[in-house]
Formats: C-alpha cells, sequence, structure tokens
C-alpha cells in the first residue's frame, strides 16, 4: 500500500505547489500530513495559496483555522478564503510585482491558414450578443492586461501578421445587400502596432470598397498617427477601451493612460470619424462607482453625443483556462479577487453586483440616451430590463438596433 508520503506527492504534481514559497509549501506539507487531506482538497487548498500570494493578502498560515476534524478545517478555511474572495478589493496599499516596463515581444509574418472571419469567439445564445464578426488581422497583444483572455490562446511574446492578410480581404465574398459589423480588436489591439505589414493600409482599402461593412477598430493605445495621416472612410469607427486610473494603473499595464486614450479619440474625432468607448470591464473596488463616476462625466464633458456612435458596458468573466493562466504567471493583481458566481457557464461577479454597475453606469450617461446607441457586452437577457429598463427579445433584435444606430450616426444606408 502506498503511504501518504506517495499520495501526497502524486497529488501535488500538476499544481501550483512547486510555485509557493518554500514556507507555504512547508506549511502545507506538515498540515497535509497531519489531517491527510484527499487530493481535491490538495488542490484547492494549493489554489488557495497561490490566490492569496497573487492578491498580496494574508497568508494561507494565517487564514488557517485551529481543530481536530478534517472536515471543520477545510470547511472554516474555505469560509475564510471566500471571506477575503467576496470582500471590496483596495488598491490603496497595492503594489504590482514582476509587470513589464516596457512592451517586450517579437513580431512573426507567417501564411496562415483560414481568414480568421467568424463569430464573436464569446457570443452564446445564454447571453444576449450583437452578433458582432470579428477579424484576426494580428495574433495576441503587446499591452499586459492581467484579466485578459487573449493569453490563454496566442502566445503573449509573440505577435503574429498573416503575410497573405491583403489578398485574403480581397478574396473576401460578402453580400453588397447586407449590412456587416466586423471588429478587429479580439485577437489583439486594432491600432497599437500602426500600420505595421500594412495592415491598416488593408482594412481601410477593404472598407472603401464595402461600404455596407461597418469596420471597427477597438483599441487601449494613443497611437492614431495613421488614423490622423489618412482619409478615413465614414463607415469606419475608432473606439476606446476605458477604465479608471485605479485599473488602468494596476490591472492594464503597458496601455496608454487615460488621458492619453481621451486626447486620442478627441484629435481622431476632431477629424470627423465617429468614436465609441468601451466600459469593459467595469471592476469592482472600494469607492469604484464614485471613481467610473468621474470618468463618465469627463467622457460627456470631452465629446458630443453627435460624436459618439457607442457606449458599452461589460465585466469580469473568467473561463477556467484564464484563471489558470493567471495563477501561472509570477506576478500580483486583485483580478480574480472577486466572489465567483456562474454566469452562463463561466465565472463572474453575482449577479446583483452588475446590476448596480450597469445601471450606475447607463444612468450616469442619462444626457446621451436618445443619441448614442449603449449596449450590454455578453450579458443575461434579464440583466438589460434590470439596468437599462428595456431588453431586446433576440441577439437579432438586438443586432438590428445596433446597426441602424450605427449607420444613422455615420450617415449610410442599413441594409437588411
Amino acid at each position: 500500500m502506498n503511504s501518504y508520503a506517495d499520495k501526497f506527492n502524486a497529488a501535488i504534481t500538476h499544481t501550483f505547489f512547486s510555485k509557493l514559497p518554500t514556507s507555504e509549501q512547508d506549511f502545507i506539507k506538515q498540515k497535509a500530513f497531519f489531517y491527510k487531506f484527499s487530493f481535491q482538497e490538495l488542490k484547492q487548498i494549493i489554489d488557495m495559496a497561490r490566490d492569496l500570494q497573487m492578491w498580496d493578502e494574508h497568508t494561507l498560515h494565517t487564514i488557517f483555522p485551529e481543530h481536530e476534524q478534517k472536515k471543520v478545517v477545510f470547511s472554516r478555511l474555505k469560509k475564510n478564503y471566500e471571506a477575503l474572495r467576496s470582500k471590496p478589493n483596495s488598491y490603496e496599499k497595492f503594489t504590482p510585482k514582476n509587470i513589464a516596463q516596457e512592451q517586450r515581444y517579437t513580431f512573426k509574418v507567417a501564411e496562415k491558414e483560414g481568414f480568421g472571419l467568424g463569430l464573436c469567439p464569446v457570443a452564446s445564445e445564454k447571453t444576449r450578443c450583437c452578433n458582432l464578426l470579428t477579424l484576426d488581422a494580428v495574433e495576441s497583444c503587446g499591452f499586459d492586461c492581467s484579466y485578459c483572455s487573449i493569453q490563454s490562446f496566442y502566445n503573449q511574446n509573440t505577435i503574429t501578421f498573416d503575410s497573405s492578410f491583403s489578398q485574403k480581404l480581397k478574396n473576401l465574398n460578402l453580400d453588397q445587400n447586407k449590412t456587416y459589423h466586423i471588429g478587429t480588436g479580439q485577437a489583439s489591439d486594432s491600432l497599437m502596432f500602426g500600420n505595421k505589414e500594412g495592415v491598416l493600409d488593408a482594412l481601410f482599402t477593404f472598407a472603401k470598397e464595402n461600404p455596407n461593412v461597418l469596420l471597427e477598430f477597438k483599441t487601449k493605445s494613443d497611437n492614431i498617427t495613421y488614423i490622423l495621416q489618412n482619409d478615413v472612410p465614414k463607415n469606419i469607427l475608432c473606439t476606446w477601451s476605458l477604465n479608471t486610473p485605479t485599473i488602468i494603473k494596476n490591472e492594464e499595464h503597458l496601455s496608454a493612460s487615460l488621458t492619453k486614450r481621451l486626447k486620442a479619440a478627441r484629435k481622431v474625432a476632431d477629424k470627423g470619424v465617429k468614436v465609441g468607448f468601451h466600459f469593459h470591464p467595469i471592476v469592482e473596488y472600494e469607492n469604484y462607482l464614485n471613481e467610473y463616476g468621474a470618468v463618465y462625466t469627463e467622457l460627456m464633458q470631452t465629446f458630443t453625443p453627435q460624436e459618439v456612435a457607442l457606449v458599452s458596458f461589460g465585466t469580469l468573466t473568467f473561463i477556467k483556462p484564464v484563471i489558470k493562466q493567471l495563477r501561472e504567471r509570477e506576478f500580483k493583481s486583485k483580478i480574480t479577487q472577486m466572489p465567483f458566481e456562474d454566469a452562463s457557464g463561466k465565472s463572474s461577479y453575482p449577479y446583483a453586483t452588475k446590476v448596480e454597475m450597469f445601471k450606475h453606469a447607463y444612468e450616469s450617461f442619462q444626457p446621451w440616451h436618445k443619441d448614442v446607441f449603449f449596449y450590454l457586452c455578453m450579458e443575461e437577457h434579464s440583466m438589460w430590463k434590470e439596468s437599462f429598463g428595456y431588453q431586446y427579445a433576440t441577439n437579432n433584435d438586438f443586432e438590428r438596433a445596433m446597426l441602424h444606430a450605427y449607420c444613422q450616426k455615420i450617415g449610410i444606408d442599413y441594409l437588411l
């Protein structure tokens, strides 16, 4: 019969045990041998220790309860851990660790199989979706946002350009009697690399030759040189993902500051290009509603509703591979320090918390309600009614309303 030592060594093989400080490893081993924790219990305990380390919170030792019975100990430990997970985060004394201070990546040019035009990768019938088509003009991103799902799909340090991208765009067979909404900001940032490898040249030509396509560039950068130096087809929308200075500083590493993003958007709007803004993710932390409210106010003071095509809201939603990837990294982040609840098969904030953040956001933009299209990104159908006061019956209804609003804003016909 195998000894518990053998079981313990087997149990920790595919966990984050080796990434923990030696003192934490010794503590877990000591308690495991005393209580004879099972494989699943050990895995959960190690994940807890890894999360506490990443959150820059208490160590496992400080929240570990004392009791003779294993079930009682494990139950109380989970309760203590969940209490730390569920309390509103504070960034007041938080200092990011092991975060790159400059962009470090390599560029790769290769001919890719397929084209990379498809449905939004997080589309689901369980949530209200706008049926966005996504175009992978570039794969992987040079920014290092701690919550980003791109890192679970691509090599974060290699930026890949398709050598045949321009030709594939030209060969794309679209119905000229239908309006399309295509975004390029799902697999990478749309503007941070500018016109490298001629990617923006190709996309601008594509927009000019397909006036029935609403082409959206989504960015966290302030790299707008190409936009300012070229004639921009009116069916191109430039949108910025925004957040509070607190989140940008602590979680959206290497991206442009809020001030730089807004200045860039202002210059693009001055050129006559319609702009839009995505507050995704809205993150709960101490005083977050007031800080987001200040950004909403600044936005309305900086732009007129006639210049803005859209404002969207979303929040943190994790799939298991992304959580695993975050635990793999040697850095500090509070982004997973949140009460996880099931959200259509993924993990997100409790329903009531999301209603609070979205309702506050939408009501903050009350002066723009009649002139700007607002939407929730990938949220349950009922969330709309509670946050906005209305909802769409189907994804197609949502898509039609969005496309009609965008076409009306930029002055083109909406083709069913």
